[in-house]
């Protein structure tokens, strides 16, 4: 089986595209993917399109990559259209490597889009509520709240205002998986936050670029018990798109191998029905496991990771639950620093969710852009030093007491 390799990445800014179609967005990210990559659309063979809301916006309930990728000539191939929530663009990465693995093509496109914002902010929040099974409402409720019940939020801990509901799958989360199990503190928390924007500073793609301190992340406005608005991934806009060949299309299509990222694994995987308790059968934690033994390494190879944190709870769980340090370990690990650019392991070094922006359908796709820049060395101000094996972890959904899927990306300098 060929080696599989990343010749191109393109990403918009993240941010509020209030002049921007959905369509556009994409337009934008491939073209600026098929520009990086030095590649004739012509090449391409295949194409994966991952969105979420589309359908819930603007109606467009089917065929939605066609409708983004056939005005930009990518036409007569087979389009695939992805959706698994927040990890939708991943789940088409991964489907663009395993057709390549199969022999079906030698050079694919995985995108990811959506177009999130827009003045209704009640249809915006709404747009989350199908992330898990809606049919189990009262289930999903029950199993949440018996999560961290020792852990009683402070009065005035919660917003007046609406937000998504996925806000107080975090706060439940990190009540019960880490304040409760391990004296994981709220300032902890912050430490996150604070690490994840003032790395976005540096980042012309990111939504926000405005340095905070812990003190100011937790005086700012309460969401949900611990979690504060800084701590919060925003509503977004933004696209992102890679393209992958394998080894021997490399030289037949004249692609530059030095700027070449290596994909050492793509695993995908779903969630169980497992005890909110019984970590080891959690869905990242053995999506991690089956990645580093893909890709023949250890966690402790791993220089520079991009995670999961649509708050900064979901960074600390993310961490621990990939091997990235040991179980309980994950709020020392930021309070120290050891995560922050210059740290033992750089997390987030984009500015994260939380900072760079979370357009759900785009999200996956995006970390994987900072992890080829990183690799590349073209970071700048945020670049880790010496950086030559990255991972990316990205979640969607939920189901039960856990996100519903889990795709772990481990790429390496050729």
């Amino acid at each position: 089986m060929e080696n599989i390799y990343i010749v191109g990445v393109g990403m918009t800014l993240f941010g509020r595209h209030t002049d921007k179609t959905v369509k556009q967005l994409t337009a934008w990210a491939v073209e600026d993917a098929l520009q990086d990559a030095g590649c004739d659309r012509k090449h391409i063979q295949a194409a994966f399109y991952g969105n979420c809301t589309q359908g819930h916006f603007d109606g467009q309930h089917m065929i939605r990559g066609q409708v983004a990728l056939l005005p930009l000539g990518l036409d007569g191939i087979p389009i695939y259209n992805l959706e698994g929530a927040c990890a939708s663009s991943s789940h088409a990465f991964n489907l663009a490597v395993t057709q390549l693995k199969a022999g079906a093509a030698d050079v694919a496109i995985a995108v990811g889009a959506e177009k999130m914002f827009y003045s209704d902010k009640a249809k915006m929040f709404s747009a989350f509520e199908s992330a898990w099974d809606i049919e189990t409402f009262e289930d999903n409720k029950h199993y949440l709240a018996a999560m961290g019940k020792s852990i009683v939020p402070p009065e005035g801990s919660q917003s007046p205002k609406p937000y998504s509901p996925f806000m107080d799958v975090y706060a439940a989360l990190g009540r019960g998986g880490l304040m409760e199990r391990f004296g994981i503190t709220q300032r902890q928390l912050a430490a996150v936050s604070s690490k994840n924007h003032g790395h976005s500073v540096h980042n012309a793609r990111s939504q926000y670029r405005n340095a905070m301190g812990i003190e100011e992340i937790l005086a700012a406005p309460p969401i949900t018990y611990p979690i504060t608005l800084p701590m919060c991934s925003p509503i977004s806009d933004g696209a992102a798109a890679a393209i992958v060949c394998t080894e021997s299309a490399l030289e037949k299509y004249g692609f530059d191998k030095r700027r070449a990222i290596k994909v050492l694994a793509s695993v995908v995987r779903s969630a169980s029905a497992r005890a909110a308790d019984d970590f080891d059968q959690g869905c990242t934690h053995l999506a991690g496991k089956a990645a580093f033994e893909q890709a023949g390494i250890s966690p402790k190879d791993v220089d520079v990771a991009e995670v999961h944190d649509a708050t900064a709870i979901g960074e600390l769980l993310s961490i621990e639950a990939l091997g990235l340090c040991a179980p309980g370990q994950s709020g020392v690990m930021a309070e120290r620093g050891d995560s922050a650019l210059g740290g033992k392991l750089p997390v987030n070094p984009s500015g994260g969710l939380e900072s760079k922006g979370h357009p759900i359908g785009a999200t996956g796709i995006g970390q994987i852009f900072e992890l080829v820049e990183q690799l590349r060395g073209n970071c700048g101000k945020r670049q880790v030093d010496g950086a030559r094996i990255a991972l990316q972890g990205n979640g969607g959904g939920l189901w039960r007491v856990e996100e519903s899927t889990e795709h772990v990306g481990i790429f390496a300098k050729a």
